[in-house]
């Protein structure tokens, strides 16, 4: 997910802190006001261990440890021959570099901006380059790893040869253009090169001499961008709240925004989450007076509101580029007869998970509307069990908002996993199926509730009368708050580990409040239980959960489609030195404490669970970082009052604390970054993650100046063009093992 700057073409709201749930839904306990301050508690010392640093190493620091294949295996048998976790922890760290742990290469495979077809110009990394339609696109999130075998044929196991899926989430603005952005009206050469730097990229990287380099003409390669148009597929096809100007049966939609987590799928294919779409639309003053109260209500719960004398502003300006559809289309005021005049409905086409199937740059892309529509993070499916239905694991992204889990209505078929026909594999398990949302409740358990008309409580919801079901998948969140569902601390990535329990990162929420809270503002419970203060730098005060967790479930007799499940809080984010008893809960030390877990992915070909970061509460003492987990079991803790003084106190549910063989931190990325993405070799030997935004923090008067850049990373790696004075670009970066074993040993 990203965190745009305060710059002064976009407005001062930070659509990723967007919080529009109003709803009254319970939470578990309302307790008197406390507050609890600490920073000089929190400073832990820094990890000792040599570390390697993007194209060699660092001091004297030795290999990790651990067998080689042919090691005899300990007493009793069987055992795995290498240890996972076995590396020495990387510090933490301030420096604009890539650090990684003895024993460990990191290289920069791509960037934003590389070409990707042939005949088009290496990146100049100037401002000047334009085609972006054509090139890697910018700030990569979410990503995939596609196996080829030597011929080009789908292989699950192809660890030579390979596509990687890369959502390109949003924009370093200040770098794309020359001398930055125009302010409004904005240029149409401009907004062409910002549109085709959104969306994903499919690019065929393959082995040269061992390594992994991007084939640039590859017949796989393709960008799928903001402007591609896209199908809907699902109950909202053909919808009239998706009638527009330019699909006036409701049936297809220009571009794929703000690609935040990606899925794939049992059969092969790529699914892309549009998480902070609605701040791409312009909503004029004046325009909630053109439209009925109903619609009001939905687009004030997705954060787009206006009023008699107040526009809500794009985040880029892109209607302001002329008048031509294609920039017309960034308005969704009403200014026509009907919705077939105009973009009114244009917002309801985003926010949806998008299917793409990597292997043909030439296959239909499709919206798939039966997952929902809300600020989608990534997808994570259950483990498929032939005979049973699928289940879809979701989460909205913004700060009290739900958990969501799909069931597909058909039963898994194994022939389907190497089905010829992918889409139509997503036409037969994502078009039909039943959405439903979390509800957590204080003692361990949950429920799943079904969102339909099915269900009375959504069916008589006096906030929203929904027309039908295409209504409530559209407005999911509404269904939401109709049935109660638990608003969380900004449910973020999902991962479903080998046991098929289910794991979501809660990055945090400023909004926690103990006693009597206004707004927005909520009382902590037990599955959101940590109300305190933080201190960042001299001065800067973070309130309510600043450090964020992670929570686990497992569903009831392990079934797809059961309704309800058990649940714990896996990891709590903090300090090191922070006090246990309410803050430093799984009792972190300096090897492995973070926070603000973000990005969460299961690699199988270790068994490790790998942890991200996108932090603002700790960035004064270190970059924002990767760590390597060993992922328990739900219950292998147990339950825990937590008490904060003055007799506020919060019962939760929790896991067993970390150790140096369950939680190590693995990469500490480059300056004002976030590393985000991964996925791996099926081999195991390969890691591939993204650095997101680098430099993010460099104004645009600083543009003309390269010593004030916050980053150069990775021209400073010596990646690309303009070397230790380069304009920092997002990358994927592969990690591999010096010695050929595979990663997280």
């Amino acid at each position: 997910m990203n965190k745009p700057q305060d710059l002064p073409l976009q407005p001062a709201h930070d659509f990723n802190d967007e919080d529009s749930n109003t709803s009254s839904n319970p939470t578990f306990d309302s307790i008197v006001s406390a507050r609890l301050s600490r920073r000089s508690l929190l400073r832990g010392g820094v990890g000792s261990a040599a570390t390697a640093v993007l194209g060699g190493l660092t001091g004297l620091g030795v290999a990790a440890c651990g067998g080689g294949d042919d090691d005899p295996a300990p007493v009793p048998a069987p055992a795995p021959a290498e240890a996972l976790l076995a590396f020495g922890a990387v510090a933490k760290s301030l420096e604009d570099k890539m650090t990684v742990p003895a024993g460990y290469t990191a290289t920069v495979l791509l960037a934003v901006g590389d070409p990707l077809a042939a005949g088009v110009a290496a990146y100049k990394n100037d401002g000047t380059d334009s085609g972006f339609d054509q090139r890697v696109g910018d700030n990569h999130d979410g990503m995939e790893y596609f196996g080829l075998s030597a011929a080009g044929a789908p292989d699950a196991n192809g660890s030579d040869r390979a596509l990687l899926g890369i959502n390109n989430e949003y924009i370093n603005q200040v770098f794309l253009h020359r001398n930055g952005p125009t302010p409004n009206p904005r240029p149409a050469a401009e907004t062409d090169i910002e549109v085709d730097c959104h969306g994903v990229t499919i690019v065929e990287i393959a082995k040269t001499a061992g390594k992994f380099a991007v084939v640039q003409n590859s017949p796989f390669n393709r960008r799928v961008t903001a402007a591609t148009p896209i199908e809907f597929s699902g109950p909202l096809r053909g919808h009239p709240l998706l009638v527009t100007k330019f699909s006036t049966d409701g049936t297809r939609v220009r571009g794929t925004n703000n690609n935040c987590g990606t899925g794939k799928t049992p059969w092969g294919t790529l699914l892309t989450g549009e998480e902070n779409w609605v701040g791409y639309y312009f909503r004029a003053a004046g325009d909630q007076a053109l439209r009925t109260a109903k619609a009001n209500v939905a687009l004030a719960r997705y954060g787009l509101n206006a009023t008699a004398t107040a526009a809500a502003a794009s985040r880029y300006g892109w209607e302001t580029s002329g008048a031509d559809d294609k920039y017309a289309r960034w308005n969704t005021s009403v200014t026509g007869a009907t919705a077939a005049d105009d973009y009114r409905h244009e917002v309801n086409g985003q926010g949806y998970m998008t299917e793409i199937d990597a292997y043909s740059a030439t296959s239909v892309v499709k919206k798939r509307t039966a997952l929902g529509r809300f600020a989608h993070e990534n997808a994570a499916f259950g483990k498929p069990v032939v005979g049973k239905p699928l289940a879809v694991y979701l989460g909205d992204d913004a700060r009290n908002e739900y958990i969501y889990k799909f069931v597909s209505t058909q039963n898994w078929v194994a022939a389907d996993a190497t089905a010829a026909n992918r889409v139509a594999t997503g036409d037969k398990y994502l078009d039909s199926g039943k959405l439903h949302v979390a509800k957590f409740n204080a003692d361990g358990t949950g429920q799943w509730i079904e969102l339909s008309l099915a269900n009375p409580t959504v069916a008589g919801f006096a906030g929203y009368a929904f027309a039908d079901e295409g209504d409530v998948l559209m407005h999911a969140r509404l269904a939401g708050d109709a049935v109660g569902a638990t608003k969380m601390d900004r449910p973020e990535w999902c991962a479903v580990p080998g046991s098929g329990e289910v794991y979501f990162t809660l990055t945090n929420n400023s909004n926690r409040r103990f006693g009597a809270v206004t707004g927005a503002q909520l009382n902590p419970d037990a599955a959101n239980p940590r109300v305190y203060t933080d201190i960042r730098g001299a001065a800067t005060v973070q309130s309510g959960n600043p450090n964020g967790h992670v929570i686990r479930m497992k569903e009831n007799g392990g079934e797809p489609g059961a309704t309800a499940f058990t649940w714990d809080i896996y990891l709590f984010g903090a300090e090191a030195g922070a006090p246990g008893n309410v803050i430093n809960l799984s009792a972190l030390t300096a090897d492995n404490d973070l926070s603000s877990p973000d990005g969460l992915v299961y690699t199988p070909g270790t068994g490790l669970l790998w942890v991200q970061t996108d932090d603002g509460a700790y960035t004064d003492v270190t970059n924002c970082m990767l760590l390597a987990a060993v992922p328990g079991t739900v219950g292998d803790g147990g339950p825990q009052t937590l008490d904060f003084g003055g007799g506020n106190t919060v019962a939760t549910r929790m896991g067993k604390k970390q150790t140096a063989t369950t939680l190590k931190r693995f990469a500490v990325g480059p300056f004002d970054q976030e590393i985000t993405g991964l996925c791996e070799t099926p081999d195991g030997k390969v890691l591939f993650f993204n650095v997101q935004h680098p430099g993010e923090g460099t104004t645009f008067a600083n543009i003309g100046d390269p010593t004030k850049f916050t980053s150069h990373f990775p021209g400073n790696a010596g990646y690309g063009a303009g070397g230790a004075t380069a304009r920092p670009r997002a990358c994927t970066v592969m990690v591999t093992k010096n010695d050929g074993g595979r990663v997280g040993t």
